[in-house]
């Protein structure tokens, strides 16, 4: 089987995906990365020192600054961006002229219209196109769904996510985040958005709050940090998404999380209380779900070798173009709910 090529722009998470050339019976591999600072350090998840080490270390063969030099190679099959949120777009758009598959970091975008466009032009070339929705490939949530889809939680009748991240230490590692600014409804609500689209479908509107913790100085301090989005999903079920990132981290064992709470069970996580004959439990019968995994070290390949297996088998990927956009067109309705003080429909029409 020939071997697939991977080209990164941005290693920061993107340095992860390096664990891909680790194993020995491999079809895909990073061939080549892109990264403006080609000293950054990368200590926090242990594969390397800057980009050459992390190239010497994971036998790539072709680092640069300039991203392009990545999308003429013809090596490269897949594009992996991982670049500051704004510049998605940019990215994405060439990357697809390119004739490259794609696997974008979450946001997939930080706008309607460009999220439109995204989707106009992925259905123009015909490449594959995943979303790295991370919390897709983490073990605890892919539990959750498999449980709900074997029935054990019933009907839900209310679902609810969270994000909750004291961003001090990030905003230490990728200034970037607040000289641009990022935006925290799109870079961070898209994550439990997701999560419940996932569970739940298409959103049909949303009622949002929003206010400035004013909480990191280096952060503007005109710009809303921490969200609070109540949701009405197409199918008549009712939620919520919490997202703080303005904050001293809270005593949580998952920064992001889930809630899901049916006519035969409710599940919070990796914990769960089930209804058994009609009756109703005390906290003696709360059962926990064995659950063990890595975090992104292990959630990003696995988007990857999900992508290889969409290429080789022309499948669907899990997180498509049209998943990616209804996340940014919630964010959207989110953003225009806030201003107005008013519910939104969420424009689902890609």
């Amino acid at each position: 089987m020939k071997k697939l090529g991977i080209g990164i722009i941005g290693t920061g998470l993107g340095a992860l995906v390096l664990r891909l050339n680790n194993e020995s019976e491999r079809t895909v591999e990073v061939r080549g990365m892109a990264d403006t600072d080609p000293l950054r350090k990368f200590q926090r998840y242990d594969v390397g020192k800057n980009l050459q080490n992390l190239a010497d270390e994971f036998h790539v063969s072709f680092v640069t600054e300039d991203y392009q030099e990545l999308l003429k190679r013809k090596d490269i099959n897949i594009i992996g961006i991982f670049s500051p949120c704004p510049l998605h777009f940019k990215h994405i758009r060439e990357a697809l002229t390119a004739g490259k598959h794609i696997v974008c970091t979450k946001p997939m975008v930080v706008s309607l219209e460009e999220a439109k466009e995204v989707a106009k032009l992925v259905d123009r070339t015909g490449l594959k196109f995943l979303v790295g929705q991370s919390m897709r490939w983490n073990d605890i949530f892919i539990t959750a769904k498999e449980m709900h889809e074997k029935g054990e939680i019933g009907r839900i009748i209310f679902a609810e996510s969270y994000y909750v991240h004291d961003m001090r230490g990030v905003l230490d590692r990728s200034p970037w985040r607040y000289k641009m600014p990022q935006d925290f409804m799109y870079g961070g609500c898209c994550h439990p958005i997701d999560l419940l689209r996932w569970f739940l479908g298409d959103i049909e509107e949303v009622f949002a709050y929003g206010i400035c913790s004013h909480f990191d100085k280096r952060y503007p301090p005109d710009k809303e940090d921490t969200f609070l989005l109540n949701l009405k999903f197409k199918s008549g079920v009712i939620g919520r998404v919490m997202g703080a990132f303005g904050l001293v981290h809270p005593p949580h064992r998952h920064m992001v999380g889930l809630g899901l709470y049916g006519t035969r069970a409710s599940l919070y996580n990796d914990e769960i209380v089930y209804d058994k004959e009609g009756k109703h439990p005390f906290n003696k019968d709360i059962e926990k779900i064995n659950i063990k995994g890595e975090g992104h070290a292990e959630e990003i390949p696995r988007m990857f070798k999900h992508l290889e297996e969409c290429i080789r088998n022309d499948q669907k990927p899990l997180v498509d173009v049209r998943d990616g956009a209804k996340v940014i067109s919630t964010c959207s309705a989110a953003w225009e709910s806030i201003k107005t003080g008013k519910p939104v429909k969420v424009f689902n029409e890609f």
